[in-house]
């Protein structure tokens, strides 16, 4: 029976490169070295150098011929786009988030004082969701789930001892440090914004977030679990049941409350967020170990999995913090510039990282996947993972930065120029929102290549002081540019701090890290860029064209979709031949299917 036509779906997978049988795709024979080629295959040539400097043992070489953790490229493929449409669908409810906070209560005071106490949900989001126990708890999953595969039924399961060990512990120390927050909270407030104009408001608001400490925490352990089990419907529908609180609490009660609401319903979404994953997470805890076949032995020996490295857990809380240190630094600064400034800041830096969002996708679906390869001790597959992963994302982010940076006013406009957000806030946040694209490969660049430093679970300080040197330079660019730029000099430090840590990390990477080809990995983000900045040039031409905002966006994203995605195929940016190929052919064989039948 011949296959039928390629569908979208596989195409997507193909540039991932699984086969589907689980094993790595391998590209024609002739094509040009790139990133995603294979290394050389040790099982059919043992002279091949191996990507860690020695050959692998007979053991190792048994455990990656038969790979029994390899997902298929179809399941990939379906788990990247199920987790894209979900974080968009929770970016957009994002946006409205924000649409409504502007159109009650402004670019003023009383949402600056709001933006401040915002601040603890956001470094407990990267510290809990996003980065800190993701980095942790992933690897420590997929390690279990590597023993519970070796050990079969009969024997303790190693991912039920994780939990009873890790839990109780966690929920101890988040609920601790949840009411010591909200008891510091005037000390919080000062800190951050020592020159607000209503710390009192500040407070309260603070106060009421506070809670997220717990609530967050709960949600990132759930989070980390299931994509480490492979499941990613619970865990991408977090922030939508986190925006839809925030947005109803608003409209139910911010007319008594006034911007009380938002943070009321910011506590309230934290506990939505753990809510919806729980049950899924009892589930896959409660079902019995089932004995695979072709299981190999487990190559890690010790506490069972019940621990996790105090080291390493430092290790990735400190990178976490430094890196949530940026924005700190940004309220710091911008608390002493007009009333309205940091919520400039925050607007622009809520729609400029749409993009990066939706990038992430491809590594938080991925992660799991390389971290399971390094648990079976397969560097190589992880090594190649990550290649692919940086040329993809690299090139998700760079079209949407440029269609940021092309229609940014018209897109400020679109969004949030009603009520009491006017047309001098989308003047000061279109301009900010310009600068801040200019970090959105930096920043995306750093949540993949970080991962790839923590994936192996072993102790490692370099992103910590590859993230220091980047928010120093945010610091020291910040202080020297804010009197003559005001808020976009504090957006261009931090896309300056950004760009320096990422090339930090990537030249960094060796033994310390998946080992990645980083001479390769730099030829292959060149492309995009070159792509990226043609088709900036044509999305500010087509923007002229048009008085409308709604019609000046569409024609904007259109051009830059239009002139990014030619050039990606002339430059073969991230295989975009080999994703594109086989849709054009679906396309082309639906098309004659339909005119045959048509006959």
């Amino acid at each position: 029976m011949s296959p039928g036509p390629a569908t979208p779906g596989d195409a997507l997978a193909a540039t991932a490169g699984f086969r589907a049988d689980g094993a790595d795709a391998t590209p024609p024979t002739g094509t040009r070295a790139r990133v995603g080629r294979p290394r050389p295959d040790h099982a059919s040539d043992p002279k091949a150098p191996h990507p860690t400097g020695k050959h692998p043992t007979r053991a190792t070489e048994f455990k990656t011929s038969r790979r029994p953790s390899a997902p298929t490229r179809r399941f990939l493929a379906r788990a990247t786009l199920l987790s894209a449409a979900l974080s968009m669908a929770g970016a957009v409810l994002g946006l409205g988030r924000d649409q409504v906070l502007a159109h009650l209560f402004g670019a003023g005071a009383e949402s600056d004082a709001f933006l401040v106490a915002w601040t603890v949900p956001e470094m407990a989001s990267t510290l809990l969701i996003e980065d800190g126990m993701a980095f942790v708890l992933v690897p420590a999953f997929s390690l279990a789930l590597a023993r519970r595969a070796a050990h079969g039924p009969g024997s303790p399961d190693p991912v039920r001892a994780l939990v009873a060990a890790s839990l109780p512990r966690l929920c101890l120390a988040l609920a601790g440090a949840a009411a010591l927050l909200a008891a510091g909270a005037p000390l919080v407030v000062s800190l951050l914004a020592p020159g607000l104009s209503d710390p009192s408001l500040a407070v309260s608001c603070t106060r009421l977030t506070a809670t997220c400490v717990l609530s967050f925490g709960l949600a990132g352990y759930c989070s980390a679990a299931l994509r480490a089990h492979r499941s990613y419907l619970a865990p991408g529908a977090i922030y939508i049941a986190y925006n839809i609180a925030i947005i109803t609490t608003m409209f139910a009660l911010g007319a008594r409350w006034g911007v009380r609401a938002a943070a009321l319903g910011v506590a309230l979404g934290g506990c939505l967020m753990a809510a919806v994953q729980a049950p899924s997470l009892w589930r896959r805890i409660a079902r019995r170990p089932e004995r695979a076949a072709t299981a190999p032995a487990s190559p890690y020996e010790g506490d069972g999995g019940r621990t996790v490295a105090l080291g390493l857990v430092c290790a990735v809380l400190l990178f976490a913090l430094c890196r949530q240190s940026q924005v700190l630094i940004e309220r710091f600064l911008a608390a002493g510039l007009p009333a309205g400034a940091i919520s400039h800041l925050n607007y622009a830096q809520k729609v400029a990282q749409l993009p990066m969002s939706l990038s992430m996708m491809v590594c938080v679906v991925t992660f799991p996947v390389v971290a399971r390869a390094i648990a079976e001790g397969d560097t190589r597959r992880a090594g190649e993972r990550v290649e692919r992963d940086l040329a993809l994302m690299a090139c998700l982010v760079l079209l949407g930065a440029a269609m940021v940076v092309a229609g940014a006013p018209q897109i400020v406009q679109l969004l949030f120029q009603r009520g009491a957000f006017s047309a001098q806030d989308t003047a000061a946040t279109a301009a900010v929102m310009r600068v801040y694209a200019l970090g959105l490969l930096g920043q995306t660049l750093v949540g993949a290549l970080v991962r790839s430093y923590f994936s192996t679970g072993r102790t490692t300080w370099f992103p910590l002081a590859a993230m220091g040197a980047g928010a120093l330079a945010t610091a020291g660019i910040g202080l020297w540019a804010v009197d003559p730029w005001g808020a976009r000099g504090i957006a261009a430090a931090n896309a300056a701090g950004i760009t320096l840590t990422a090339l930090l990390l990537l030249l960094g990477l060796g033994p310390r890290a998946v080992p990645v080809r980083v001479r390769l990995v730099v030829a292959e983000l060149s492309r995009p860029v070159r792509a990226a900045v043609c088709a900036t040039v044509a999305g500010l031409v087509c923007a002229r064209q048009f008085d409308s905002p709604a019609a000046c966006v569409a024609a904007c994203c259109l051009s830059v979709t239009a002139v990014f995605v030619l050039l990606a195929w002339v430059l073969d940016a991230a295989g975009a031949r080999s994703l594109l190929l086989p849709v054009a052919h679906s396309v082309r064989s639906s098309v004659t299917r339909k005119l045959r039948h048509g006959r």
